[in-house]
C-alpha cells in the first residue's frame, strides 16, 4: 500500500510534468512545419548569404542552435520530427552561432544551394588563399555580415603574424612593408587596426571612402546586429545602428588613434616578386611581405542590357534618397539593396517609386525589408511588379515585360540594384583561384 501511494504521490507529477513537456514540444514542432511549408509555398527558400546545413543523422533535435541563433525572434531554425531544420531561410545572414551551438557538431555552414551557385575565392582556414601570403577577408570571402567581417579582418590579422614571411627576418629591408591591406571597410579597417596594435609595418589602400560597402548603403540604413570588439578602440557597443552614426564612430576612430589610410588608390595590379609583393595602384606601388584583400564582391555593377540603358538617368547604387523626391522612380532588383533603396526613397514626399524584380519573391531580402516594402505597397507609396523584367528605357518612361503583357510607366530615374559582378578578372589576374560553391562549405 505504502508504495502505491508513494507511486501516485511522486508519479503521477512526473508524468503531468511529462505530459506536458510533450505536447509543448509537439506543438512548437507543427509551428515550425507550419512556417517551413508557409515559406516554400510563397518560394522564400533560398537563403541570402552563408547558411547551415543540418545533418539529420547527426543531429538529436536538442534545439541549442535554435536558442543560439541570433535572429531566433525571427524563427530561422526550428525542430521538426525530431530534427533541427533551416525553416525561414531568407532571415538567415550568416551569423554561424547555430554551428557553434551545436554539441554534436551536425551543422556546416555552407555557400550558396543546388539552384542558385556563389562563387567564392579559394581560401584556407587561416584566410590565406592558393597563393602563399595573400589573404582575403570579408565580404570578398562570402563573409557579408558586419560583425562577422570585422572579426574575420582581426583573425586575419593573427594568421598573417604567423606568416613565416614575417618570422623569417633575413631578408628584411626598409623598403618592404609587412603588409598591405587593401579595402577600408569592416574587416579592412579592423585589420587596420589590428596592424596597429601588432606594430606591423603596414598601408591601407581604400579606392573611394571609409567604410567600403558600408559607405554605400542608403541613408538610414540599420546596419548592425550584435557588438563586436575591435582592436586599441574597444567595443562596437551597437545592436542597431544608422549607416551615418557607424560611419561617425569609425571616423572618430580614425581621428583619435591616428589611422592613416590612403585613399582614392585604385589597385590594378598584384605582381609577385622574390619573397615579397608589389602592389600597383593608378599613381604609386608598394613593396610587401603579406597582402590583405578586403575588397567588396560587387565590383562591377551588373547591367540590364536594355535600349536606353546607356542614358544618365540611369544609376546603380543609391547614395542619398533626397535628390528622388517629386520624381518617378524605377528600382529594379530583389536583393536587401534594392528594397532599402525603394523604401527609404518611397518616404520622400511626391515620389512616385516601382520596384521591379524578375522572380516571383523576395527570397533573398531579410525579413524586416520585406515587411517594410509591404507596409509601403498597403499604404499605396510603393508599387510592386513581380516577374517583371525592363524591356526598354526612354527619356521619359520605362516599358516592362511582365509576364506576357508589357508595361510602360512614368520615369525620371532607374536605379539598378542587380548586385555585382565578382572582381573575377582581378583575383585571376593575381593567381587567386575561384571556386562556385553550390550549397558547400
Amino acid at each position: 500500500m505504502d508504495d502505491f501511494v508513494i507511486l501516485i504521490v511522486y508519479g503521477l507529477p512526473l508524468l503531468v510534468i511529462y505530459g506536458l513537456f510533450t505536447v509543448n514540444k509537439r506543438k512548437k514542432q507543427r509551428v515550425s512545419l507550419g512556417i517551413l511549408q508557409e515559406n516554400q509555398k510563397i518560394g522564400l527558400t533560398e537563403p541570402a548569404s552563408i547558411h547551415p546545413v543540418i545533418d539529420p543523422n547527426i543531429c538529436k533535435g536538442c534545439g541549442a542552435c535554435v536558442n543560439a541563433c541570433p535572429e531566433r525572434e525571427k524563427q530561422v531554425l526550428g525542430i521538426i520530427a525530431g530534427k533541427a531544420a533551416l525553416i525561414n531561410p531568407t532571415s538567415c545572414i550568416g551569423h554561424g552561432a547555430c554551428k557553434v551551438a551545436c554539441p554534436f557538431d551536425a551543422i556546416t555552414l555552407v555557400f550558396g544551394s543546388e539552384r542558385r551557385g556563389v562563387d567564392i575565392p579559394n581560401v584556407s582556414a587561416d584566410f590565406e588563399t592558393n597563393v602563399p601570403g595573400m589573404y582575403i577577408a570579408g565580404e570578398l570571402g562570402g563573409m557579408g555580415l558586419i560583425r562577422n567581417a570585422v572579426t574575420q579582418g582581426v583573425q586575419a590579422m593573427d594568421a598573417i603574424v604567423k606568416n613565416k614571411r614575417l618570422i623569417n627576418k633575413s631578408n628584411q629591408t626598409d623598403d618592404i612593408l609587412d603588409v598591405v591591406i587593401i579595402g577600408a571597410g569592416p574587416a579592412g579597417f579592423a585589420a587596420t587596426l589590428s596592424a596597429m596594435e601588432k606594430k606591423l609595418k603596414h598601408v591601407t589602400l581604400e579606392q573611394e571612402s571609409l567604410g567600403g560597402t558600408v559607405f554605400n548603403f542608403p541613408r538610414g540604413k540599420l546596419v548592425m546586429t550584435a557588438p563586436v570588439e575591435l582592436p586599441i578602440a574597444g567595443k562596437m557597443k551597437f545592436t542597431e545602428t544608422s549607416k551615418e552614426k557607424l560611419l561617425a564612430f569609425w571616423q572618430k576612430i580614425e581621428t583619435d588613434h591616428k589611422v592613416v589610410i590612403n585613399y582614392q588608390q585604385n589597385v590594378k595590379d598584384i605582381v609577385q616578386g622574390e619573397g615579397f609583393f608589389e602592389v600597383v595602384t593608378d599613381d604609386a606601388s608598394y613593396k610587401a611581405k603579406t597582402v590583405l584583400l578586403s575588397i567588396g564582391r560587387r565590383g562591377t555593377p551588373r547591367k540590364l542590357g536594355v535600349p536606353g540603358e546607356e542614358q544618365s538617368k540611369v544609376v546603380y547604387r543609391l547614395i542619398d534618397p533626397e535628390q528622388y523626391r517629386n520624381m518617378h522612380v524605377l528600382i529594379v532588383g530583389g536583393g536587401d539593396s534594392a528594397l532599402e533603396a525603394a523604401i527609404s526613397i518611397a518616404e520622400e514626399q511626391g515620389s512616385t517609386v516601382t520596384l521591379s524584380y524578375r522572380s516571383e519573391a523576395f527570397s533573398r531580402a531579410k525579413e524586416k525589408n520585406r515587411a517594410k516594402v509591404d507596409q509601403a505597397v498597403a499604404n499605396g507609396s510603393m508599387h510592386v511588379l513581380f516577374k517583371s523584367t525592363v524591356s526598354e528605357i526612354t527619356e521619359k518612361t520605362v516599358k516592362l515585360k511582365q509576364q506576357d503583357e508589357i508595361i510602360e510607366i512614368p520615369n525620371d530615374i532607374v536605379i539598378v540594384n542587380a548586385g555585382g559582378i565578382l572582381p573575377t578578372p582581378f583575383l585571376k589576374q593575381v593567381g587567386i583561384e575561384i571556386e562556385t560553391k553550390y550549397g558547400t562549405a
